[in-house]
């Protein structure tokens, strides 16, 4: 572990929000159950959840227990590259490209495709109301100009 990690959040915390960040993370109990383990009221351990430092404290707890294992991870990943099935080996280089930060979770390929033709369909569409628009509001206003005339020939004039 650094020196950075060391001096991080998680370990700026009293010994019972420490345990409460390990119990969390691993997330088999109940908030009422960590609360009691860490002998603090359910409200207390609420109130922990909602401050700053805790946020940042299970973060970094995350960080560190997740990386025991991130290497083994990636060789998996990479190894089910090879797999038989094409839909592993689909699931796993959608995967590393999204580690890569070229895919968001919610993105692949052929939905960013489907989003571009979308969004230049409804400009598109936009641009053909606005055309629309734009050659009927001079037929519009030409009828209003004539209904103001018809109106106007009606009132009375008056010659005081």
């Amino acid at each position: 572990m650094s020196k950075v990690e060391q001096n991080g959040p998680f370990f700026k915390l009293d010994e019972k929000r420490q345990e409460a960040v390990k119990l969390l993370f691993e997330d088999d109990l109940t908030d009422v159950e960590i609360a009691k383990n860490v002998q603090r009221s359910r409200s207390t351990l609420n109130n922990w959840k909602n401050d700053p430092l805790f946020k940042a404290a299970q973060e970094q707890y995350a960080r560190m227990v997740v990386k025991d294992y991130k290497n083994d991870a990636l060789k998996k990943v990479h190894e089910l590259l090879n797999a038989r099935s094409e839909m592993v080996q689909l699931q796993s280089a959608t995967t590393i490209l999204k580690m890569a930060g070229y895919l968001s979770d919610n993105s692949t390929p052929e939905l960013d495709e489907a989003k571009v033709r979308k969004l230049k369909a409804e400009a598109d569409i936009a641009e053909a109301k606005a055309k629309s628009m734009n050659e009927n509001g001079d037929r519009v206003a030409e009828k209003i100009d004539k209904l103001f005339d018809k109106v106007l020939e009606e009132v009375p004039k008056n010659d005081d």
